[in-house]
């Protein structure tokens, strides 16, 4: 007895050690950040960046990792300091709650062993999360509620338009003051219950994408096996989103979902971190009839930073694509889609969001332009959808 109480203990120390060290080694590569702050650029470019009154991102998944994002990390891409020393006003936090081991641009099938499962038990999270995708959901978004909290009244989340209007109008006096939206990277969240959607949104949800990277009860994933388009339960899902305000966000979304998906809903959706086929060809990234779609629609693109979705020289594709899709449709449907804490590699942090604004002085874009790109297009499809 005595002998299997001590090893009883001595495995829940190997654990609890573990659960210390284990999560923050796996960020840590799978996150790198390519060029390291602090980030240089001409002084023209620092006196536009630092004159823009709202800088904001569409995609980062910075809440799968546990770090406390209250406090300065010297590894990951995302965190409220970091936010604040960068001039950035809003970030889209994203939950990630499941993952297909060898997860690939191509090809999953969702019986894969799930990566996220795995996660949750080395960052020793509550025993219900290992088994219910929907608490690990909750979980992650009651987070962020505690961060907010923990933040002196700094951070807002972000649940209606007048939360926007609210937080625009604080930074024309207190730049320290920033905010967050609450989305769902794949429906597969949901468990296939309606009623599930609803908790997503009295938990702060308002973003949600259909699929991941495999197909879900929702309909077909650009990286899955099916092709499908919505299924009868994702197009009961889009229907009840529209009606809460909440927007659909089509990354990694099938060809016939995407179309499924446009054709069904009353509201304008987005595509929150993809790259465009026309710089680089891949099934991750956007044809140009789809973002012709996207514009009809009165969406909005936002561009990742990674290279699968932009090139190995990320700076320069980047300001391809945005040149592509201003060349296409117009300036209004372009935005920041980092993807950052998405287990990528990014050529620079949160803070570096500078060396866009300078490649785009390069390339020809207007002070106007830079200015709707880096955040001014988000604010204003916030405004009109939520």
């Amino acid at each position: 007895m005595k002998q299997t109480l001590v090893t009883l203990i001595s495995l829940f120390l190997i654990y609890w050690i573990a659960t210390m060290v284990v999560p923050a080694k796996i960020e840590k590569e799978g996150n790198p950040v390519k060029s390291l702050p602090p980030y240089k650029v001409s002084p023209e470019a620092l006196t536009l960046f630092n004159s823009l009154d709202f800088v904001a991102d569409l995609h980062c998944d910075a809440l799968l990792w546990g770090r406390d994002l209250t406090q300065k990390s010297e590894y990951g891409h995302v965190d409220f300091p970091r936010m604040q020393e960068g001039n950035v006003a809003m970030q889209v936090f994203t939950v990630v709650s499941k993952t297909p081991t060898g997860q690939n641009m191509e090809i999953n099938t969702a019986d894969a062993t799930d990566n996220i499962t795995l996660l949750n038990i080395a960052q020793g999270r509550p025993v219900s999360n290992w088994f219910s995708l929907m608490k690990r959901t909750l979980y992650q978004t009651a987070q962020l509620e505690e961060f907010s909290q923990d933040f002196n009244g700094n951070f807002i989340i972000i649940k209606s338009r007048e939360d926007v209007m609210r937080l625009a109008e604080m930074r024309k006096t207190n730049k320290n003051i920033i905010g967050g939206l609450l989305g769902i990277e794949g429906g597969h969240a949901l468990e296939g219950k309606i009623e599930n959607l609803e908790k997503a949104y009295e938990a702060g949800v308002r973003l949600i994408g259909p699929s991941h990277f495999f197909d879900n009860e929702l309909g077909g994933s650009a990286h899955g096996m099916s092709g499908e388009g919505l299924t009868d339960f994702g197009k009961m899902v889009v229907k009840r989103m529209n009606e809460l305000n909440m927007i659909i966000d089509l990354a990694h979304a099938s060809p016939k979902m995407f179309d499924d998906v446009l054709s069904l809903s009353t509201k304008p959706v987005m595509v929150s971190h993809t790259g465009i086929r026309a710089v680089l060809n891949s099934p991750r990234n956007l044809s140009d009839d789809q973002i012709r779609g996207i514009a009809a629609n009165g969406g909005i693109i936002g561009i990742a930073f990674f290279d699968m979705a932009v090139g190995e020289d990320e700076i320069k594709g980047i300001v391809a694509c945005m040149k592509r899709v201003k060349n296409l449709v117009g300036i209004q449907h372009i935005a920041l889609g980092s993807d950052y804490d998405g287990f990528v590699a990014v050529p620079f942090d949160i803070t570096g969001l500078s060396i866009i604004v300078e490649e785009l002085m390069k390339e020809g874009f207007s002070d106007e332009e830079i200015k709707s790109i880096m955040g001014e297009n988000v604010k204003r499809f916030l405004m009109e959808n939520l």
